[in-house]
């Protein structure tokens, strides 16, 4: 009778430890679509912030330039974790890089920012000094 108690706890025990590692494996939805009122559709966080790439990045082939001073103004999108390489609704290519000892989210092959001064739903900063919101495609 104890044996099978123990066997009995020992499966539980499996699948519990089974279901915490397929829960943190199971990729985030780290990106919707919005319609912002100025640019149209463009790929945005869950907050509704619209997502950013630098022409800078860019020429660099996807590579983290947006260092100091630049990440005050615009900080990175970090993500926990991994991410679908597509989501349903949204036309574009995730990924994810590393920044330090964080992740951050790719779209496109590019890294992924935000801007300080958007808002919900509007988008400030596209064509500014190289900075392009991301648009689907």
């Amino acid at each position: 009778m104890q044996r099978l108690a123990y066997t009995a706890l020992a499966a539980l025990a499996s699948a519990a430890l089974t279901s915490a590692a397929a829960l943190a494996a199971t990729p985030t939805k780290p990106a919707i679509e919005i319609k912002a009122k100025n640019l149209g559709t463009v790929i945005a966080t869950p907050a509704k912030l619209g997502i950013y790439y630098w022409d800078t990045e860019k020429k660099a082939g996807g590579k983290i330039k947006c260092t100091a001073a630049c990440l005050k103004q615009w900080p990175p999108v970090y993500v926990n974790g991994m991410v679908d390489k597509h989501i349903t609704g949204v036309m574009a290519t995730f990924g994810t890089i590393k920044r330090g000892a964080k992740t951050q989210l790719t779209v496109n092959g590019l890294p992924a920012y935000t801007y300080i001064g958007d808002t919900a739903n509007v988008v400030k900063c596209d064509g500014v000094e190289g900075w392009h919101a991301v648009r689907p495609h």
